[in-house]
């Protein structure tokens, strides 16, 4: 199943990258359709980045892992697929998982998800060795479904604790209740349930994360919560509660990550130099993927910027890192003005600093972001072609900063230093470069580079 990938590449490659809309610096898939990161680690001087992965159609399936490495977060090496679905307990997909390091070698724990003809489901934990970070050894099942869930039970995290390992995983109880559960291992072999960490919001939880900063830091994506004003516009939610392992989680202290259109199944890693990084899916389950223009060119779907977060009081800051810089060429336009008009590239970094008052921007005659009165709202069209559609946060602090960063069909948006921050997909005419910013700022606008990772497969 690995050469039929490669195949596929080799068949598509080129047809992909010839589309006006794939990305110049994000990580976007070589063929077929990319969704949650998975094991997200900084092992042996090298960040590895996986990714779940459909190379045959731009549609969801028995998903593989795609395997990227990097010295600098910014330039990623595709080294294509580490895991495909061709075992009976993974058979309908190697669904999400996380990374750690014991003992030299990688480790790694996945969903293997396993449907019959009648779509009935089965999961199980499984784990996988890796003694160079080319070679990946199936290990088999370590957790099968315990008593009281349903089959929608995936996505395990684990990290080492106290001389102990722990794991996490995504749920969903038989009274339809989403939560996260807890299992604990000496030895990342044998693992003992030791039940619900936290529970309580929509249908079912995917993508758990944990990790401590000034707190203990619970995240995850939770399925079926109600549209509230502004808050959960999306299908689905991506956030965080902040909290504490031993005392609990409440979900009433839950706070969602990213207030953009696509945002989903975020996954943390700490590197060797203590940063928190966190990167996200720019997608969205059932949020109207079906409308993107990129099918035609056989792809869909990429990565967000890899982030670092901070934790300020009950907030976690989302910072575009320092790294990024290394991505800038040439400045494009800079000064004070209260309006300035003019050509945005198609891979450009916008900086508005030294902000007094309220701010316009519309970029590429398609997407708006309005900030006034201590409110943002981000306004495009919808990708069903039904009219507009708009997505709203109420500002941490008064606006000073806004950074945005813009790679031909995708546009993220940190304000004040990543307090709010709005990821989206963007898929304006082709040859637009229009922008238009009205506010009494500074203004810097760099065009950057490509990545300059390749493929070895």
């Amino acid at each position: 199943m690995k050469n039929e990938a490669k195949e596929e590449i080799a068949r598509w490659g080129n047809t992909v990258k010839q589309d006006p809309y794939y990305p110049a610096y994000h990580i976007a898939p070589p063929v077929g359709l990319l969704n949650d990161p998975n094991g997200f680690i900084h092992w042996n001087g090298t960040y590895h980045l996986f990714y779940q992965w459909m190379p045959f159609h731009t549609g969801h399936g028995a998903k593989f892992w795609a395997h990227l490495t990097s010295g600098n977060l910014v330039d990623w090496e595709f080294h294509g697929p580490a895991l495909a679905p061709d075992r009976w307990y993974d058979r309908s997909g190697c669904y999400s998982g996380s990374a750690v390091e014991q003992d030299g070698e990688l480790v790694l724990f996945y969903t293997g998800n396993v449907k019959n003809a009648e779509v009935e489901r089965e999961s199980y934990q499984c784990k996988v060795r890796s003694p160079d970070g080319v070679t990946f050894e199936k290990l088999g099942v370590s957790i099968e479904l315990p008593e009281g869930f349903t089959p929608h039970f995936r996505d395990p995290k684990v990290w080492k604790a106290g001389g102990s390992w722990h794991m996490v995983i995504g749920a969903q109880t038989e009274d339809k209740e989403g939560c996260v559960v807890l299992y604990d291992s000496p030895d990342l072999e044998s693992w003992q349930y030791r039940g619900i960490l936290a529970s309580g919001l929509g249908y079912m939880w995917e993508c758990p994360d944990f990790f401590h900063m000034e707190g203990d830091v619970l995240l995850f994506s939770p399925q079926g919560l109600e549209e509230q004003g502004a808050d959960y516009r999306n299908m689905y939610q991506s956030g965080y509660i902040i909290g504490d392992f031993d005392t609990g989680f409440r979900t009433e202290d839950f706070r969602e990550l990213d207030h953009g259109f696509e945002f989903y199944a975020p996954q943390t890693m700490e590197d060797d130099f203590g940063r928190r990084i966190m990167i996200g899916w720019m997608g969205m389950p059932d949020g109207g993927e079906e409308y993107f223009p990129t099918h035609d060119f056989h792809w869909i779907h990429q990565m967000t910027l890899p982030r670092e977060l901070i934790q300020k009081g009950d907030l976690l800051v989302q910072k575009p890192l320092v790294e990024m810089e290394e991505l800038r060429t040439r400045k494009v336009a800079g000064g004070s003005q209260e309006k300035w008009k003019g050509k945005i590239p198609a891979s450009s970094e916008i900086l508005l600093q030294n902000i007094e008052g309220d701010v316009d921007i519309e970029l590429f005659r398609y997407i708006t972001l309005r900030c006034n009165n201590g409110k943002a709202v981000l306004t495009r069209p919808a990708m069903d072609g039904s009219g507009e559609e708009w997505r709203a946060r109420t500002l941490e602090s008064p606006l000073t900063e806004i950074r945005a960063f813009v790679d031909h069909s995708s546009l993220e948006i940190f304000i004040n230093g990543g307090e709010t921050v709005f990821s989206s997909r963007i898929f304006p005419e082709k040859e637009e470069n229009s922008g238009i910013i009205n506010g009494d700022l500074s203004l810097t606008v760099w065009e950057l580079r490509r990545q300059t990772g390749g493929e070895t497969v």
